[in-house]
């Protein structure tokens, strides 16, 4: 891919759709993960490190601020799509990001039809992404997560620290 930078790898949908056909036709296998990315930390980074090593191009689905809110909690996210997107797109592993609205990614991917699509293990291999990547010819492949590392982790360690400087 071309001019790699974070700002040119994030790109609309309709984008995301167009370029996944001319790689395709290079022969090129297409992988594509999902996430809210919401307060990125090293267990997003290594996520989306190996499911970049899953195929020639990673596509990644990010939750848009409303996605986040009907799915998390009207509090979230902390850090602003635009912001989230950028920060998914600066990593070397990811070569195209898209924010999507959905509450899941099985729209997009009935459109995409990746390879291969990455998801936590903690999802198992009946996750609801399963029919919809199988019926494009695809298959799941399931990443064991960094212990940990959560966003909602982050949020409690912030939460106790305001606690105790409170105090």
């Amino acid at each position: 891919m071309m001019n790699r930078t974070s700002k040119n790898k994030v790109v609309t949908r309709a984008d995301a759709i167009e370029r996944i056909g001319t790689l395709r036709a290079e022969g090129k296998n297409i992988v594509t993960a999902n996430g809210s990315f919401d307060i990125m930390h090293a267990g997003h980074v290594a996520f989306l490190e190996k499911a970049k090593a899953e195929g020639d191009v990673l596509v990644v689905g990010v939750n848009s601020d409303a996605s986040v809110r009907a799915y998390k909690s009207p509090s979230r996210p902390i850090i602003s799509e635009g912001d989230r997107a950028s920060m998914v797109a600066a990593l070397e592993c990811v070569d195209l990001v898209f924010l999507f609205d959905e509450t899941d990614p099985r729209e997009w991917l009935s459109q995409i039809k990746p390879d291969i699509h990455v998801n936590g293990a903690e999802y198992g291999a009946d996750c609801i992404e399963r029919d919809v990547v199988e019926a494009g010819g695809g298959h799941i492949s399931l990443i064991q997560l960094v212990g940990g590392l959560s966003t909602s982790a982050i949020i409690q360690r912030i939460m106790a620290i305001q606690r105790e400087e409170a105090s």
